[in-house]
């Protein structure tokens, strides 16, 4: 019998495994991935130091996206988590659709997660096979999935810690090298090299998308609330905590960023903390940072597996999802979903295998059209909520005004996309696909659902 089996069950079949401490690492996790770590070279490149503007724009979203959660969190707490809302606030079509985007999300998300973990990798094996290294991280954390609730918590919270203090130690010796201007660094870095918009404002709003995807994973913690043992006490400090953290990680790591080395310093394919530390002197610093940005793939990856078997299992207990997606182990796992999600994982090692250079940007594309919609989704529920009179202790601030400008930047990221790169043009012209497979799952649920109404009768 694991430890998880003495903890009381939930009504969902789960346990209350994730206590205070890691459900705290986890919201922090979330907040902190390859968007950043890898994704930010690639962007610095193309945007220069104004892609600072970017993420700043991106974190006020998310901080009302967050603040949303946490109002529906503390309303009712569930593993569903958007999905739940969605069905009670929208309808049931619209829980159809946001779970399904959400997994479309975490799929494509995984498939670059991996993509990143062989490219960080390839810094030290430059011989051995991407494709294999992908797999083999692949095999790593379903392992840890499929173990116990417990273990996948206490890993993320190491996981976590070791992301959060990667990025303090950049900020610490990034702040002391452009105020003692060690080698490069100083903040006439910032208009120097072309200015600060060097590429036109243009390239800067196109970066959105990608700077969205950064911000992915940080609506986790709202999922996490159905295995926490006390989510109104919990949650809102975790929320918070997010929250607060996305201004310093995010806004405050690209502007040091932008003035420890010019923006022509950082290229796609490297992580540009990678690139600051491997130039500042300290022969360890680089290989050091690319094993917290490996543990922070692998978080990220660990985070997406997670999540979706919850959320397939939510869907699936309604019949709206693969039946064997509903199916828990004897740990109280839903392994029907993770192995479902990690089939597709697996299908993302073959693409990475066939384009290895395009696989992240068109991963991440595709993934961001499912962070936005379930983005959309947790700010027009917390609406909802309102409009029923629902009152919380834990509001939204500037509701209904911020909800309806946080819903226009959603909207105005999608209308971007065929104006953008190849990759993000790939992933908007994927949306009426997506919409009519969406529609065509949601008539054959809704077909099947009724002929079983009518034969009950």
């Amino acid at each position: 019998m694991t430890t998880g089996d003495h903890v009381a069950q939930t009504d969902e079949g789960y346990t209350h495994a994730l206590g205070n401490r890691q459900v705290q690492m986890i919201a922090i996790g979330g907040a902190i991935g390859v968007g950043l770590f890898l994704g930010a070279g690639g962007r610095l490149e193309a945007a220069g130091p104004a892609l600072v503007l970017s993420y700043a724009a991106a974190g006020i979203a998310a901080f009302f996206v967050m603040r949303a959660l946490g109002e529906l969190v503390l309303y009712r707490p569930t593993s569903g988590s958007f999905v739940e809302y969605a069905g009670e606030f929208v309808g049931p079509w619209a829980a159809f659709t946001s779970g399904w985007m959400y997994w479309i999300n975490w799929a494509f998300t995984g498939i670059a997660e991996l993509t990143a973990i062989a490219t960080y990798v390839h810094r030290w094996a430059p011989q051995f096979p991407t494709w294999i290294t992908a797999l083999l991280a692949l095999g790593c954390v379903l392992v840890v999935n499929l173990l116990s609730v417990r273990l996948f918590g206490e890993l993320e919270f190491w996981f976590a810690m070791l992301k959060v203090l990667a990025i303090c130690a950049f900020l610490v010796v990034g702040l002391g090298a452009v105020l003692f201007t060690v080698g490069e660094a100083t903040p006439a870095n910032l208009v120097a090299h072309g200015g600060f918009f060097p590429n036109g404002f243009g390239v800067v709003l196109m970066s959105l998308q990608a700077v969205v995807f950064a911000y992915s994973s940080i609506e986790l913690v709202g999922i996490t609330a159905g295995e926490t043992a006390d989510p109104r006490g919990v949650m809102p400090k975790a929320i918070n905590g997010v929250v607060w953290r996305i201004g310093l990680f995010y806004v405050g790591s690209v502007l040091l960023l932008g003035m420890v080395l010019p923006w022509t310093a950082y290229s796609a394919g490297t992580s540009p903390f990678v690139t600051f530390f491997a130039g500042i002197g300290v022969p360890w610093a680089g290989d050091a940072m690319n094993l917290i940005v490996i543990t922070a793939a692998m978080s990220s990856c660990n985070s997406g597996l997670y999540s979706t078997g919850r959320i397939l299992r939510s869907m699936a207990l309604k019949g709206e999802a693969p039946r064997f997606t509903a199916e828990l182990s004897p740990r109280h796992v839903p392994i029907g979903g993770i192995l479902m999600t990690a089939t597709v994982f697996l299908a993302g090692v073959a693409l990475f295998y066939f384009v290895p250079e395009r696989a992240f940007n068109i991963a991440t594309a595709v993934a961001s059209l499912g962070v936005i919609t379930t983005w959309g989704t947790l700010v027009f529920c917390q609406l909802r909520l309102r409009e029923q009179g629902h009152v919380s202790t834990f509001r939204m601030p500037g509701s209904p005004y911020t909800n309806w400008l946080t819903l226009g930047f959603l909207a105005l990221i999608v209308v971007l996309m065929p104006f953008a790169d190849e990759d993000q043009r790939i992933a908007f012209f994927l949306i009426p696909v997506l919409a009519a497979g969406i529609a065509i799952g949601w008539r054959i649920t809704s077909r099947r659902r009724d002929r079983a109404t009518q034969s009950e009768k």
